[in-house]
């Protein structure tokens, strides 16, 4: 390090992000315990089982080739240009282990594992948001192949075309998410709806005539405690999505500023007023809307969050309120639309929260930003409803709904996807414990018979 001052900045950015992953395994505890909650008792450990393993599984792939994505992919590639070398993301970088940083990899070597980090918890919160919505009859082996698909493959594609500072998807179509809405959210509820066409229903979650019946959560307090634990996370979430000291006149050293992840400058003030603005907002309408049901609430929330996250590093905090707080009717109405008329079933309402809330947070910030600079680059497109719209699409639909559709069909094919009728209806808990039960009936049965015989 060339000076004190420089070791300040880069042992603090260092430092800044490796918290932003404390805070953000706050999420997956809320997953975790969400998803139990919501499940019933003969599924619960199956389904926390399910979730914990996308922990090992997402972390090694992307170790060894997500986060080399995310630098190698923003020109698409061959959209605005080729691959882009990428020499600190390769499996077999130094800067990806130990490295005290003599400048060979451009600054990445202090930084590079707590980046990586930060980002591999969005990926575990992609795989996450999907899980939920799956549970009580899907197969473990195939959800976890998803799981590296959308949380080491796709989001990722996602986010090095329109989460990076030379996406082509912000040079071409002034394409801003700031926080996340549909680079995130939007992706992964469009990827579980995918999904969850070719796995079908929970077996009577429909009556004869085609009515959807509760499947009511089996834990609420469970549900509650995951969901505030996730909020929690979300501050690490949005924190993780700025750079926290950076250099914004073009390295003359007078204006240092927090920026979003397109480098353009931002306040971690203003996002906190934004972020509980929209929580506030969301609460408020998921209450409104659903007559006080307790889940619905605390699920809208988390919604209105996602629905403001495209533009809340600019904008006011009403304006963040409202974006929000409308949201919330659509989204539940179309999910309760979408159940019945397409016979789907969304266990947790995911592609509700996270997928149609974060489709219209992106094209809402379109009109709300219109004309403001996508980035701090002058000759990128400006942020428009149009270019907002097309990059919905491309989030909700070809990089999730589509690729989720396709595989999951794939797994059903190959019968990888999901469990006999027989072992749903016995549960997926007992059914992995038959071979125990009978091991220790026939333990019992040989104490009983050796002490009939003495």
């Amino acid at each position: 390090m060339d000076n004190e001052l420089t070791a300040l900045g880069i042992i603090f950015t260092e430092f800044y992000y490796w918290l932003t992953v404390v805070i953000m395994f706050l999420i997956h505890v809320g997953f975790c315990m969400y998803e139990v909650g919501a499940s019933r008792h003969k599924n619960h450990m199956h389904t926390l089982m399910k979730n914990t393993m996308i922990i090992p599984l997402v972390t090694v792939t992307f170790f060894f080739f997500g986060w080399w994505i995310y630098f190698a992919f923003p020109n698409g590639p061959w959209i605005t240009g080729g691959l882009v070398e990428a020499s600190h993301a390769v499996v077999n970088s130094e800067a990806m282990g130990v490295h005290m940083g003599a400048g060979e990899f451009n600054g990445w070597e202090r930084i590079n594992g707590v980046f990586w980090a930060a980002f591999l918890l969005f990926s575990w919160t992609a795989a996450s948001i999907v899980s939920g919505s799956v549970i009580e009859r899907i197969k473990s082996s195939g959800f976890w192949i998803l799981a590296v698909l959308i949380g080491s493959v796709f989001w990722i594609i996602d986010a090095a075309w329109g989460w990076h500072a030379e996406g082509w998807m912000v040079q071409l179509l002034g394409y801003h998410d700031a926080y996340a809405s549909g680079v995130i959210h939007a992706i992964a509820g469009g990827f579980a709806l995918g999904v969850l066409i070719p796995l079908g229903a929970r077996i009577g979650k429909f009556s004869a005539d085609g009515t959807p019946r509760n499947i009511n959560p089996r834990n609420p307090w469970l549900v509650t405690i995951g969901l505030f634990l996730i909020y929690t996370g979300f501050w690490g979430f949005y924190v993780a999505c700025n750079i926290p000291m950076w250099d914004i006149q073009a390295g003359d050293g007078v204006f240092y500023s927090a920026t979003n992840i397109y480098l353009a400058p931002t306040t971690l003030s203003g996002i906190t007023f934004n972020f509980l603005m929209s929580l506030s907002g969301g609460l408020m309408a998921g209450y409104v809307v659903s007559k006080g049901d307790p889940f619905w609430t605390y699920s809208s929330g988390l919604a209105g969050i996602i629905a403001a996250s495209a533009g809340n590093d600019l904008y006011h905090p009403i304006q963040a309120m409202f974006i929000a707080a409308a949201t919330i009717p659509v989204i539940y109405k179309l999910h309760f639309w979408v159940e019945r008329r397409f016979k789907i079933d969304d266990a947790v309402g995911a592609v509700a929260v996270h997928g149609y809330a974060g489709f219209i947070g992106v094209v809402v910030a379109g009109f709300m930003l219109w004309g403001y600079p996508s980035s701090p680059n002058p000759e990128y497109a400006t942020v428009n409803p149009l270019g907002q719209f097309v990059g919905a699409l491309i989030m909700f639909g070809l990089l999730g709904f589509l690729p989720g559709f396709v595989f999951a069909s794939l797994l059903k094919k190959f019968d990888m996807l999901r469990v006999p009728p027989e072992v749903e209806i016995l549960g997926l808990d007992i059914s992995a414990r038959v071979s125990e039960i009978n091991d220790e009936q026939a333990i019992i049965d040989a104490e009983r018979e050796y002490l009939n015989s003495n």
